[in-house]
């Protein structure tokens, strides 16, 4: 790969619908890397949908997906045109599982389609797409959606992505592909698989598709030499995070350590050797606190092609945050308010995340307190070899008692905030829950928000273009 041809900046692919489709439409169309979240697109479409699709994109994008039958059922199951009623709640789908229906795996085909067929819409720039490895049920098909509307990056963080490449290898020829299935419980021997087979899901000639480029998001330099020598496939580059980065930070390396506020500690074990990343031959960018200028060519000198940001991203005009959200950090912003933690137990999934501190959203106390703990979406639930030998899936956030009759332990369960439903109200579909009720949001952003208030020099808004001037300035 030619350094020359690579993106100086990559947009973050962030939370749930906030690296939305018109904010990488948008980087793309500037000449960097847009990139969508592939975190629930099925649940999120499946909700503009049912609140009316207002411009019609969503429908605009269904029509051109290879399977009409599948749009199709789509719409007639979920679209309403009117929208919802006031305090109707959201029609779910079943939660991913080892082995799902047709049309679930349809669902999820289509939503990743439509995400990053829109973000491609009407020009030549490039987009990627971002996964967390956590998150296993979904990928292969999430994958294959994506690739499907000429996806050209694959992001993929809080995990070891080993497999990855090689399905990009076998979706890119519409051929069977599986990836480990790690399930909590099970013995060394044992080995289960998620098996995807995308001949299944269309009939006739097959569109021709290209193999993304692949970049995991790496924090220490023994993931990426595993990756870059033991991948079943060609790695075409890093990602480097530091703990500084938004969403989920990767623990602490050695015994766990935490500050006055409860915050994990890291140290100099946490920081990626650049020079030894270097000499793997592969380009790589670096992300967290890099949203300023100068820290392209800084990211250069250390032998780097550039930059991965998101914070600045994520309160654009074209993010998906909720705009009264967006509106409330950025006046905090401007006061010289405004507070990121990093909450060592607020993910069920164990990895540290970041939070920012906003009133009436889980990170307020009485608003975690009064919530009713429910798990109805489910992707950070995790499988687990029950008793009879067979697998079943739970979540820390997850009722409690739920939780213990799965033979998981209350410590477990101390602190953990639903993310699932929480980052879909971010970005304004949160669930009903009758009586006036709807799930809390749950912000999230990098250290770099505490320096928000110098960009905004004043401003009540901004653009991604005014982002990306900034950074090349």
């Amino acid at each position: 790969m030619e350094v020359d041809t690579l993106p100086v900046i990559i947009q973050g692919g962030m939370g749930i619908g906030v690296s939305s489709w018109p904010l990488a439409r948008a980087v793309a169309q500037l000449g960097q890397l847009g990139v969508v979240s592939g975190v629930a697109l099925d649940n999120l479409l499946i909700r503009r949908l049912q609140d009316g699709d207002a411009g019609g994109d969503v429908r605009r994008a269904m029509e051109a997906f290879p399977s009409p039958s599948v749009a199709s059922e789509t719409l007639r199951r979920f679209f309403k045109p009117e929208g919802r009623a006031e305090g109707e709640p959201y029609v779910l789908v079943p939660m991913y599982r080892q082995v799902v229906d047709s049309f679930r795996n349809q669902l999820t085909i289509l939503a990743n389609f439509v995400e990053v067929w829109l973000a491609k819409e009407g020009h030549d720039g490039k987009v990627g797409i971002n996964f967390l490895s956590k998150i296993q049920m979904p990928t292969l098909p999430s994958l294959y959606g994506a690739m499907l509307a000429g996806v050209d990056y694959v992001l993929m963080g809080a995990g070891i992505p080993r497999e990855i490449p090689g399905a990009l290898d076998s979706l890119a020829k519409h051929e069977p592909s599986s990836i480990r299935f790690d399930v909590q419980g099970a013995g060394e021997e044992e080995e289960e698989r998620l098996h995807f087979d995308p001949r299944e899901f269309f009939e006739g000639l097959l569109p021709q598709l290209k193999r993304p480029k692949f970049l995991p998001i790496i924090a220490s330099n023994s993931l990426a030499t595993m990756l870059a020598r033991k991948a079943n496939g060609h790695v075409d580059g890093f990602v480097v995070e530091s703990p500084i980065a938004g969403g989920h930070n990767a623990p602490p390396r050695g015994e766990k350590r935490l500050n006055e506020l409860g915050e994990p500690v890291y140290g100099e074990r946490d920081t990626v050797d650049l020079k030894k990343l270097g000499k793997l031959g592969l380009p790589f960018w670096l992300a967290g606190g890099t949203g300023h200028p100068g820290q392209i060519e800084e990211a250069q000198k250390e032998g780097g092609v550039g930059i991965q940001v998101g914070t600045l991203f994520a309160y654009c005009r074209e993010s998906g945050l909720f705009e009264g959200l967006k509106r409330t950090v950025l006046e905090l912003c401007k006061k010289g308010e405004v507070e990121v933690r990093t909450a060592d137990r607020a993910s069920p999934t164990g990895f540290p995340f970041k939070t920012v501190e906003v009133e009436s959203s889980l990170t307020c106390p009485e608003t975690y307190e009064t919530r009713k703990r429910v798990c109805d979406l489910g992707y950070l639930r995790v499988p687990f070899r029950m008793a009879n030998g067979r697998i079943g899936y739970r979540c820390p956030a997850e009722p409690v008692r739920t939780f213990l009759a799965k033979g998981g332990s209350e410590e477990e369960t101390q602190g953990r905030k639903c993310l699932c439903n929480a980052l879909l109200a971010n970005v304004g579909h949160a669930q009903s829950r009758g009586n006036g009720i709807e799930e809390a949001p749950l912000l999230t952003s990098g250290d770099g928000l505490l320096t928000l208030r110098d960009f905004l020099q004043g401003r009540d808004s901004y653009s991604a273009r005014d982002v990306i001037d900034y950074l090349l300035s």
